[in-house]
């Protein structure tokens, strides 16, 4: 039925003028049956190229896992967050003050390890990954690994985890659609 549906597409792309990119298209599945992907029979269009069938799909600059419900996948935006995280570490080091720091990790990082996460679905787990990722930041900048220590230190600049920023984004986005 899909193969069908994707025929039916790729006459109404032709009537413009237009194709399907199977370098670009892929299949995936969400839902109670997402455990048998691997026994799915590849989905061919007109030209005889198939789709392939992956665990996990970019839309959006957001990465979408394979799951039996819909589920973000965290591990691109906190290895973004890292590498821009450890490039600004590395250029100013230990020059500059922590004030200056922790303002460029806020401006250029954090940015980064949230975007659009107010749209997907996040479980404690995931939250407290990004919160981790922020701790190991504080810890790497204040020498220490003693999680008392970075609390406090976080409540003395004033800076917020990503939990309680995520939380006023979502209610923000879900007052803006209502």
């Amino acid at each position: 039925m899909l193969e069908k549906l994707l025929h039916m597409c790729e006459i109404e792309l032709h009537w413009l003028d237009m194709l399907i990119n199977t370098k670009k298209s892929c299949c995936m599945r969400i839902g109670p049956r997402a455990d048998a992907v691997y026994t799915c029979n590849n989905i061919t269009c007109f030209s005889g190229l198939s789709l392939s069938w992956i665990n996990e799909i970019r839309y959006l600059g957001i990465f979408v896992k394979r799951s039996r419900y819909f589920k973000c996948s965290l591990d691109h935006a906190k290895r973004s967050f890292y590498r821009s995280a450890n490039a600004i570490f590395g250029k100013v080091g230990r020059i500059a003050s922590e004030e200056v720091i922790l303002q460029l990790l806020y401006s250029k990082c954090v940015p980064i390890l949230l975007y659009s996460l107010e749209v997907c679905p996040l479980n404690i787990s995931d939250i407290r990954s990004l919160d981790f990722a922020i701790d190991r930041f504080f810890m790497k900048l204040l020498k220490t690994n003693n999680i008392n220590i970075v609390r406090l230190c976080q409540t003395q600049f004033g800076y917020q985890l990503p939990s309680v920023t995520i939380k006023k984004r979502t209610e923000n986005f879900l007052n803006k659609i209502n």
